[in-house]
């Protein structure tokens, strides 16, 4: 079995077990974390940060989410909501006046949160280099016209779910997803988490391996998420070269190029579990925390091409909520039992050729401790 580091309360013992077995199994390096009631319960890391097992997994590695980054930009969009200076049921177009073109005039910000604003890509965006254009990738957007009438349907919106919800909360607050979320939710928290990664934590980046007898031209085929697709891709095909390139880390793209830890997204993703607060600080009510278990649309989604339950900004399974990214790594939350639990890896796992229940597995040895 492989050395897990970090500290995790004995009740929760089967969680140290389940990474120490991923870790001698599928594994390189990876970290999980559990919070109840705002408090870590457990937090442990262990493996290889790089690909020839050359470097330890420290407890302040941090690697790409992908769409696991979601969860944040969705926590940032319910922040204003609570603050009452957003709006989930007014057209974005309130904010975003010129968003209101091509039939997009009554597509309302809880459609954008939900994957039913009818915008699952970006039309005529060929190279992953275009995703690093703020402006020229929102204004594409504000022109296009919705794949479906919106709120109808649903359709994971992979790429454009970070620019659509990022431009709103720029809109109502003068600040980048990722200047918002890191003055008002990572810094109070103390959350070791970025949307665009500044040069000096480069070092500490462990750089996502491509699956077992795969290249770093690993593309993500099918949207990054915990199913699968139906449909041709018809964006640029994002490779895991891209993903591990400095030019990503310093990019926006806040649907997917979040950088964290276990620690860091479950401490995060706590607050909501947690009716609003976590290790003592409050960022929004406990009323404001419940549309990211509230249902907004359930039915077949038409680009993951699966059942799916989508709340304002999370995916819904169960008692639960959350989501997670490309990969492999997971975070989610239990609001009944007020626990929230997260994963964190470098090696990635080709869904088309194995089932990848690494983060499943972690949760279901987190439940083992509450009872």
């Amino acid at each position: 079995m492989t050395d897990v580091k970090g500290f995790c309360e004995p009740r929760f013992e089967a969680v140290q077990a389940a990474l120490a077995a991923l870790l001698g199994k599928d594994d390189v390096g990876a970290s999980a974390a559990v919070y109840v009631n705002g408090e870590p319960v457990v937090d442990i890391w262990g493996g290889y940060a790089d690909a020839d097992r050359s470097v330890s997994w420290e407890r302040d590695t941090l690697a790409g989410v992908n769409s696991t980054t979601k969860n944040m930009t969705a926590l940032c969009a319910l922040i204003l909501a609570d603050r009452g200076e957003l709006d989930l049921s007014a057209p974005v177009a309130a904010y975003w006046p010129e968003f209101a073109t091509a039939g997009k005039e009554n597509v309302l910000v809880r459609h954008v949160l939900s994957h039913t604003a009818g915008l699952p890509d970006v039309s005529g965006l060929t190279a992953v280099e275009e995703l690093y254009d703020w402006e020229s990738v929102c204004a594409a957007l504000a022109a296009q016209a919705p794949d479906w009438a919106p709120g109808t349907a649903a359709g994971y919106h992979a790429l454009t779910f970070g620019f659509l919800v990022g431009e709103i909360v720029r809109r109502v607050t003068g600040r980048s997803l990722g200047e918002f979320f890191a003055e008002e939710v990572a810094e109070p928290l103390g959350a070791d988490f970025h949307i665009g990664l500044s040069p000096e934590h480069d070092h500490r980046v462990a750089l996502l391996i491509p699956p077992p007898s795969l290249t770093d031209e690993y593309a993500a085929t099918a949207p990054p998420g915990p199913d699968g697709a139906s449909r041709e891709n018809t964006g640029p095909a994002i490779r895991v070269r891209d993903a591990n390139s400095a030019a990503w880390r310093r990019a926006q793209i806040p649907a997917v190029n979040g950088f964290g830890n276990a620690r860091s997204v479950a401490l995060i993703q706590s607050v909501l579990a947690n009716r609003g607060s976590a290790g003592g600080v409050r960022l929004l009510s406990p009323r404001g925390c419940e549309p990211a278990w509230q249902e907004e649309f359930r039915g077949g989604d038409r680009v993951l091409g699966t059942p799916m339950c989508w709340t304002a900004g999370f995916g819904k399974f169960g008692n639960t909520f959350g989501w997670g990214g490309w990969g492999g790594s997971l975070v989610a939350s239990d609001p009944d039992s007020r626990m929230t639990v997260a994963y964190v890896m470098n090696q990635m796992i080709d869904r088309d050729r194995q089932e990848d229940d690494r983060g499943m597995e972690i949760i279901m040895a987190a439940y083992s401790g509450l009872h």
